[in-house]
Protein backbone atom coordinates (compact mmCIF):
# COMPACT_ATOMS: atom_id res chain seq x y z
CA UNK A 1 0.00 0.00 0.00
CA UNK A 2 1.14 3.52 -1.34
CA UNK A 3 2.46 6.07 1.40
CA UNK A 4 -0.98 8.81 1.23
CA UNK A 5 0.32 12.07 0.47
CA UNK A 6 0.16 14.43 3.74
CA UNK A 7 -2.51 17.47 2.87
CA UNK A 8 -0.74 21.14 2.92
CA UNK A 9 -3.28 22.85 5.27
CA UNK A 10 -3.38 26.96 4.66
CA UNK A 11 -3.99 29.06 7.03
CA UNK A 12 -7.53 29.54 6.03
CA UNK A 13 -8.30 25.39 6.44
CA UNK A 14 -7.07 26.02 10.01
CA UNK A 15 -9.53 29.20 10.89
CA UNK A 16 -12.52 26.68 9.09
CA UNK A 17 -11.00 23.63 11.30
CA UNK A 18 -11.32 26.71 14.32
CA UNK A 19 -14.79 27.43 13.53
CA UNK A 20 -16.32 24.19 13.07
CA UNK A 21 -14.84 23.12 16.17
CA UNK A 22 -15.89 26.65 18.25
CA UNK A 23 -19.35 25.66 16.60
CA UNK A 24 -19.44 22.18 17.78
CA UNK A 25 -18.56 23.07 21.54
CA UNK A 26 -20.31 26.10 21.82
CA UNK A 27 -23.56 24.79 20.95
CA UNK A 28 -23.43 21.34 22.33
CA UNK A 29 -22.51 22.98 25.63
CA UNK A 30 -24.88 25.56 25.80
CA UNK A 31 -27.97 23.12 25.06
CA UNK A 32 -25.97 21.04 28.12
CA UNK A 33 -26.27 23.97 30.39
CA UNK A 34 -29.32 22.51 32.41
CA UNK A 35 -27.58 19.50 33.27
CA UNK A 36 -24.42 20.91 34.11
CA UNK A 37 -26.08 23.34 36.59
CA UNK A 38 -27.77 20.42 37.88
CA UNK A 39 -24.07 18.64 38.00
CA UNK A 40 -22.34 21.16 39.17
CA UNK A 41 -25.21 21.45 42.16
CA UNK A 42 -24.73 18.07 43.01
CA UNK A 43 -20.74 18.00 43.50
CA UNK A 44 -20.79 20.96 45.39
CA UNK A 45 -23.84 20.13 47.89
CA UNK A 46 -24.41 16.45 47.89
CA UNK A 47 -26.50 16.53 50.67
CA UNK A 48 -28.58 18.76 49.43
CA UNK A 49 -29.15 17.89 46.17
CA UNK A 50 -29.27 13.78 46.64
CA UNK A 51 -32.39 12.82 44.85
CA UNK A 52 -30.22 12.02 41.69
CA UNK A 53 -30.31 13.67 38.54
CA UNK A 54 -34.22 14.17 37.95
CA UNK A 55 -35.06 14.79 41.38
CA UNK A 56 -32.61 17.22 41.25
CA UNK A 57 -34.02 19.13 38.46
CA UNK A 58 -37.12 18.94 40.02
CA UNK A 59 -35.70 20.36 43.16
CA UNK A 60 -34.06 23.01 41.17
CA UNK A 61 -37.25 24.15 39.31
CA UNK A 62 -39.27 23.77 42.71
CA UNK A 63 -36.99 26.14 44.78
CA UNK A 64 -35.62 28.79 42.18
CA UNK A 65 -37.73 28.30 38.83
CA UNK A 66 -36.85 26.67 35.30
CA UNK A 67 -35.02 30.03 34.65
CA UNK A 68 -32.14 28.50 37.27
CA UNK A 69 -31.28 26.13 35.11
CA UNK A 70 -29.66 28.46 32.33
CA UNK A 71 -27.38 30.32 35.08
CA UNK A 72 -23.95 30.33 33.51
CA UNK A 73 -25.11 30.25 29.91
CA UNK A 74 -23.36 32.95 28.87
CA UNK A 75 -19.97 32.05 29.64
CA UNK A 76 -20.74 28.61 28.77
CA UNK A 77 -21.16 29.26 25.51
CA UNK A 78 -18.61 31.55 24.90
CA UNK A 79 -15.85 29.82 26.85
CA UNK A 80 -16.62 26.63 25.41
CA UNK A 81 -16.72 28.06 21.75
CA UNK A 82 -12.66 29.35 22.59
CA UNK A 83 -12.06 26.55 23.84
CA UNK A 84 -13.57 24.21 21.06
CA UNK A 85 -11.46 26.52 18.90
CA UNK A 86 -8.69 25.81 20.12
CA UNK A 87 -9.23 22.23 20.77
CA UNK A 88 -10.04 21.03 17.55
CA UNK A 89 -7.98 23.47 15.17
CA UNK A 90 -5.25 22.73 17.60
CA UNK A 91 -5.89 18.99 17.05
CA UNK A 92 -5.58 19.24 13.65
CA UNK A 93 -2.40 20.87 13.82
CA UNK A 94 -0.49 19.00 15.99
CA UNK A 95 -1.58 16.03 14.54
CA UNK A 96 -0.24 16.99 10.72
CA UNK A 97 3.11 18.36 12.78
CA UNK A 98 3.26 15.15 14.12
CA UNK A 99 2.59 13.13 11.15
CA UNK A 100 5.38 15.23 9.09
CA UNK A 101 8.24 15.46 11.53
CA UNK A 102 7.87 11.43 12.21
CA UNK A 103 7.23 10.26 8.74
CA UNK A 104 3.46 8.90 7.87
CA UNK A 105 5.48 5.20 8.29
CA UNK A 106 6.49 6.12 11.78
CA UNK A 107 3.38 7.88 12.55
CA UNK A 108 1.27 5.34 11.76
CA UNK A 109 3.20 2.75 14.13
CA UNK A 110 3.07 4.74 16.94
CA UNK A 111 -0.66 6.51 16.52
CA UNK A 112 -1.38 6.15 19.76
CA UNK A 113 1.17 8.51 20.86
CA UNK A 114 0.41 10.80 18.12
CA UNK A 115 -3.31 11.30 19.17
CA UNK A 116 -2.30 12.03 22.92
CA UNK A 117 0.19 14.53 22.32
CA UNK A 118 -1.30 15.55 19.76
CA UNK A 119 -4.77 16.08 22.06
CA UNK A 120 -2.91 16.82 25.08
CA UNK A 121 -0.77 19.96 23.35
CA UNK A 122 -4.23 21.63 21.81
CA UNK A 123 -6.14 21.15 25.20
CA UNK A 124 -3.25 23.16 27.25
CA UNK A 125 -3.82 25.87 24.91
CA UNK A 126 -7.74 25.71 24.66
CA UNK A 127 -7.59 25.65 28.82
CA UNK A 128 -6.01 29.10 29.03
CA UNK A 129 -9.05 30.28 27.12
CA UNK A 130 -11.45 28.58 28.75
CA UNK A 131 -10.31 28.53 32.41
CA UNK A 132 -11.51 32.43 33.27
CA UNK A 133 -15.46 31.42 31.59
CA UNK A 134 -15.42 28.51 33.53
CA UNK A 135 -14.52 30.10 37.10
CA UNK A 136 -17.50 32.63 36.09
CA UNK A 137 -20.21 29.82 35.32
CA UNK A 138 -19.04 27.62 38.07
CA UNK A 139 -19.37 31.05 40.56
CA UNK A 140 -22.81 31.97 38.90
CA UNK A 141 -24.39 28.31 39.23
CA UNK A 142 -23.00 27.45 42.79
CA UNK A 143 -23.44 31.44 43.92
CA UNK A 144 -27.22 32.27 42.42
CA UNK A 145 -27.33 35.67 43.64
CA UNK A 146 -23.78 36.88 42.91
CA UNK A 147 -23.97 38.82 39.90
CA UNK A 148 -26.67 38.98 37.01
CA UNK A 149 -24.68 37.30 33.86
CA UNK A 150 -21.67 36.97 32.20
CA UNK A 151 -20.60 40.68 31.91
CA UNK A 152 -21.79 41.11 35.83
CA UNK A 153 -20.09 37.85 37.16
CA UNK A 154 -16.81 38.49 35.10
CA UNK A 155 -16.57 41.80 36.44
CA UNK A 156 -17.32 41.60 39.89
CA UNK A 157 -14.52 38.56 40.33
CA UNK A 158 -12.19 40.85 38.22
CA UNK A 159 -13.04 43.52 40.83
CA UNK A 160 -13.31 41.92 44.04
CA UNK A 161 -10.16 38.98 43.58
CA UNK A 162 -8.54 40.04 40.74
CA UNK A 163 -7.09 38.63 37.51
CA UNK A 164 -5.36 35.62 39.19
CA UNK A 165 -8.56 33.81 40.95
CA UNK A 166 -9.57 33.57 37.20
CA UNK A 167 -6.82 31.19 37.39
CA UNK A 168 -7.30 29.29 40.77
CA UNK A 169 -8.73 26.48 38.85
CA UNK A 170 -6.13 26.42 36.33
CA UNK A 171 -4.60 23.13 37.71
CA UNK A 172 -7.40 20.90 38.49
CA UNK A 173 -8.67 22.13 35.19
CA UNK A 174 -5.97 20.68 33.34
CA UNK A 175 -5.50 17.53 35.30
CA UNK A 176 -9.26 17.31 34.10
CA UNK A 177 -9.39 18.58 30.72
CA UNK A 178 -6.01 17.11 29.01
CA UNK A 179 -7.16 13.44 30.45
CA UNK A 180 -10.52 14.46 28.96
CA UNK A 181 -8.97 14.92 25.82
CA UNK A 182 -6.73 12.62 25.25
CA UNK A 183 -9.37 9.81 25.93
CA UNK A 184 -12.00 11.99 23.82
CA UNK A 185 -9.78 12.14 20.66
CA UNK A 186 -7.81 9.10 20.98
CA UNK A 187 -10.86 6.63 21.97
CA UNK A 188 -12.93 8.44 19.38
CA UNK A 189 -10.18 7.96 16.20
CA UNK A 190 -9.77 4.52 17.73
CA UNK A 191 -13.56 3.56 17.49
CA UNK A 192 -14.23 5.35 13.94
CA UNK A 193 -11.41 3.05 12.84
CA UNK A 194 -13.25 0.13 14.59
CA UNK A 195 -16.92 0.77 12.87
CA UNK A 196 -15.17 2.12 9.36
CA UNK A 197 -13.57 -1.54 9.45
CA UNK A 198 -16.69 -3.07 9.68
CA UNK A 199 -18.15 -2.04 7.06
CA UNK A 200 -17.80 -2.74 4.06
CA UNK A 201 -17.95 -0.45 2.31
CA UNK A 202 -14.97 1.62 1.84
CA UNK A 203 -15.21 4.90 4.27
CA UNK A 204 -14.84 7.55 0.78
CA UNK A 205 -17.94 5.82 -0.68
CA UNK A 206 -20.17 5.74 2.43
CA UNK A 207 -23.52 8.29 2.46
CA UNK A 208 -23.20 11.46 4.56
CA UNK A 209 -25.92 9.64 6.54
CA UNK A 210 -23.49 6.36 7.16
CA UNK A 211 -20.39 9.07 8.29
CA UNK A 212 -23.08 11.02 10.60
CA UNK A 213 -23.74 7.63 12.55
CA UNK A 214 -20.12 6.54 12.33
CA UNK A 215 -19.17 10.19 13.92
CA UNK A 216 -22.29 9.72 16.28
CA UNK A 217 -21.51 6.07 17.49
CA UNK A 218 -17.79 6.51 18.21
CA UNK A 219 -18.62 10.18 19.99
CA UNK A 220 -20.74 8.38 22.33
CA UNK A 221 -17.95 5.88 23.68
CA UNK A 222 -15.32 8.23 23.96
CA UNK A 223 -17.59 10.95 25.44
CA UNK A 224 -18.61 7.84 28.45
CA UNK A 225 -14.43 7.22 28.40
CA UNK A 226 -13.86 10.64 28.86
CA UNK A 227 -16.20 11.30 31.88
CA UNK A 228 -15.28 8.50 33.60
CA UNK A 229 -11.31 9.72 33.28
CA UNK A 230 -11.83 13.30 33.71
CA UNK A 231 -15.05 12.87 36.74
CA UNK A 232 -12.65 13.46 39.95
CA UNK A 233 -10.83 16.58 38.29
CA UNK A 234 -14.39 17.93 37.45
CA UNK A 235 -15.67 17.43 40.78
CA UNK A 236 -12.37 19.14 42.40
CA UNK A 237 -12.48 22.37 39.75
CA UNK A 238 -16.53 22.68 41.06
CA UNK A 239 -15.26 23.06 44.63
CA UNK A 240 -12.20 25.13 44.15
CA UNK A 241 -13.95 27.95 42.37
CA UNK A 242 -16.39 28.25 45.10
CA UNK A 243 -14.21 27.85 48.18
CA UNK A 244 -11.68 30.91 49.08
CA UNK A 245 -7.66 29.76 49.54
CA UNK A 246 -7.31 30.64 53.45
CA UNK A 247 -4.38 33.62 54.10
CA UNK A 248 -1.18 32.74 53.10
CA UNK A 249 -2.33 29.22 51.65
CA UNK A 250 -1.31 28.19 47.98
CA UNK A 251 -3.73 26.83 45.04
CA UNK A 252 -1.76 23.63 45.57
CA UNK A 253 -2.53 23.36 49.35
CA UNK A 254 -6.35 24.05 48.90
CA UNK A 255 -6.30 21.48 45.99
CA UNK A 256 -5.31 18.64 48.64
CA UNK A 257 -7.16 19.92 51.02
CA UNK A 258 -10.02 19.82 49.21
CA UNK A 259 -9.22 16.26 47.41
CA UNK A 260 -8.48 14.86 51.33
CA UNK A 261 -11.92 15.86 51.96
CA UNK A 262 -13.74 14.70 49.14
CA UNK A 263 -12.06 11.11 48.93
CA UNK A 264 -12.46 8.23 46.57
CA UNK A 265 -16.21 8.01 46.86
CA UNK A 266 -16.87 12.17 46.57
CA UNK A 267 -14.70 12.81 43.29
CA UNK A 268 -16.87 10.54 41.47
CA UNK A 269 -20.60 12.59 42.88
CA UNK A 270 -22.73 13.18 39.28
CA UNK A 271 -21.14 10.77 37.59
CA UNK A 272 -24.40 9.44 35.93
CA UNK A 273 -25.58 12.90 35.13
CA UNK A 274 -21.86 13.72 33.24
CA UNK A 275 -22.11 10.56 31.50
CA UNK A 276 -25.54 11.39 30.48
CA UNK A 277 -23.98 14.92 29.81
CA UNK A 278 -20.30 14.67 28.56
CA UNK A 279 -21.81 11.12 26.04
CA UNK A 280 -24.14 13.22 24.32
CA UNK A 281 -21.94 16.83 23.76
CA UNK A 282 -19.33 14.58 22.71
CA UNK A 283 -21.15 12.67 20.37
CA UNK A 284 -22.67 15.89 18.62
CA UNK A 285 -19.30 17.46 18.69
CA UNK A 286 -17.86 15.17 16.46
CA UNK A 287 -20.88 14.97 14.38
CA UNK A 288 -21.44 19.10 13.74
CA UNK A 289 -17.34 19.58 13.50
CA UNK A 290 -17.65 16.42 10.80
CA UNK A 291 -20.55 18.21 9.12
CA UNK A 292 -18.95 21.73 9.28
CA UNK A 293 -15.77 20.27 7.72
CA UNK A 294 -17.65 19.45 4.45
CA UNK A 295 -19.48 22.18 4.46
CA UNK A 296 -16.93 24.61 4.57
CA UNK A 297 -14.83 22.59 2.10
CA UNK A 298 -12.02 21.60 4.70
CA UNK A 299 -9.84 18.85 3.41
CA UNK A 300 -9.70 15.65 4.81
CA UNK A 301 -7.24 14.36 7.62
CA UNK A 302 -4.80 12.19 7.11
CA UNK A 303 -6.13 8.10 8.76
CA UNK A 304 -3.23 6.61 10.41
Amino acid sequence: MSTPAIPQFTIGDYASFALAGAMGCGVTHGAMTPIDVVKTRIQLEPTVYNKGMIGSFRQVISTEGAGALLTGLGPTVLGYSLQGAFKFGGYELFKKTFIEQLGYDTAKRYKDSVYIGSAALAEFFADIALCPLEATRIRLVSQPTFANGLIGGFSRILKEEGVGSFYNGFTPILFKQIPYNIAKFLVFERAAAAIYGAIPTPKNELSSFASTGVNLSAGIIAGCAAAIVSQPADTLLSKVNKTKKAEGQSTVGLLIQLAKQLGIKGSFTGLPTRLVMVGTLTSLQFTIYGSLKKTLNCPPAVDL
